[in-house]
């Protein structure tokens, strides 16, 4: 039987990787590729006989991973807020600990939210490719005119979590109404930031900007469809720096192309790494590779967290953020 170690699918940064090696209690064997994730070969190599993985949320942890690490395998940890690429309740049958990375990255994901709402209100990436294009041009009083952000429009956040609220700090912040679905849409925290609590359906219709910030599960996946679009406001927008199963982006394009939605910021995707063909090519759409959490401090907190919560599994402690099985 190999010995017990930990496999870390894809290397971190220098400084997450220095203090995985001086902290985990278990050799630390790291798949070679930095380009991608490991081949589905690699994935079941690498685990067989860990005490613990350190994944990606590019890496389908499921039945056969957890299989071929065999019993010894005592945790597995995701470098992301999600766990939808794990299969929790097999691992929960196994004995398996489960953990993300909570918290650390809400400030870097509210930003590159902000950051599309106003890439697409204000058309910056589309004026940004005009000029790039080399043709003569002049101000003009209608060019590129979008939406006034602090003229009273109204951003509804779906799913007003930790990151929703971040981005509720920054929407208000630019003189926004907000409308938001989720338990904490009625806090304190949002009765000062003026929220509004709706169900989806108001939410949808009377938002100038939608932002989505739920999980994937069974039950939001597609949670913005057709019916749903066809509800929202006409020229509105949508952002989702979620996942991208939370939304049909056939039925998108369709709203988008019959000019019912004036624009969309996507950082996730569908069939990611794919990206839809008809979203690719319209210039009211702003396409992100999955860059919500992609700020230095922030890669670092999330390593170092994937990190600790292995080492203190190993050592025989409770981990910091166990997901719930």
């Amino acid at each position: 039987m190999p010995e017990p170690h930990v496999f870390l699918t894809r290397p971190l940064s220098e400084r997450v990787m220095r203090g995985a090696r001086e902290s985990l209690p278990a050799e630390l064997r790291v798949h070679a590729g930095i380009d991608g994730p490991p081949s589905r070969e690699s994935l079941l190599e690498g685990s067989r006989g860990a005490s613990g993985i350190i994944t990606m949320l590019t890496e389908k942890i499921d039945e056969e991973v957890l299989e071929a690490a065999g019993p010894q395998l005592r945790v597995v940890a995701n470098v992301a807020v999600g766990f939808d690429n794990i299969d929790v309740e097999a691992a929960g049958r196994r004995g398996v600990i489960v953990t993300n990375t909570p918290g650390v990255l809400d400030e870097a994901t509210a930003d590159l939210t902000l950051a599309l709402i106003l890439s697409i209100a204000r058309r910056v990436v589309e004026a940004d490719r005009f000029v790039r294009t080399g043709r003569p041009w002049i101000w003009g009083p209608q060019s590129f005119v979008g939406l006034d952000l602090s003229a009273g429009a109204t951003l509804g956040i779906v799913g007003l979590g930790r990151i929703g609220m971040a981005t509720a700090r920054r929407a208000h912040a630019f003189g926004m109404k907000l409308l938001a679905t989720g338990r904490r849409a009625t806090s304190q925290e949002a009765v000062r930031l003026g929220v509004e609590a709706v169900n989806l359906e108001q939410l949808l219709a009377r938002s100038d900007a939608v932002s989505l910030h739920c999980p994937l599960t069974r039950e939001t996946r597609h949670l913005i469809g057709a019916q749903e679009l066809a509800t929202m406001r006409k020229g509105s927008y949508l952002i989702n720096t979620a996942r991208g199963p939370l939304v049909d982006e056939e039925s998108l394009a369709d709203a988008l192309e019959s000019g019912h939605l004036a624009g969309a910021g996507l950082d996730v995707h569908e069939y990611e790494p794919q990206v839809n063909e008809r979203l690719r090519r319209m210039e009211q759409v702003v396409v992100l590779p999955h860059i919500g959490s992609a700020g230095a401090a922030t890669r670092d907190a999330m390593g170092t967290m994937a990190v600790k919560n292995v080492a203190e599994v190993l050592l025989g402690r409770p981990p910091l953020t166990a997901v719930a099985l």
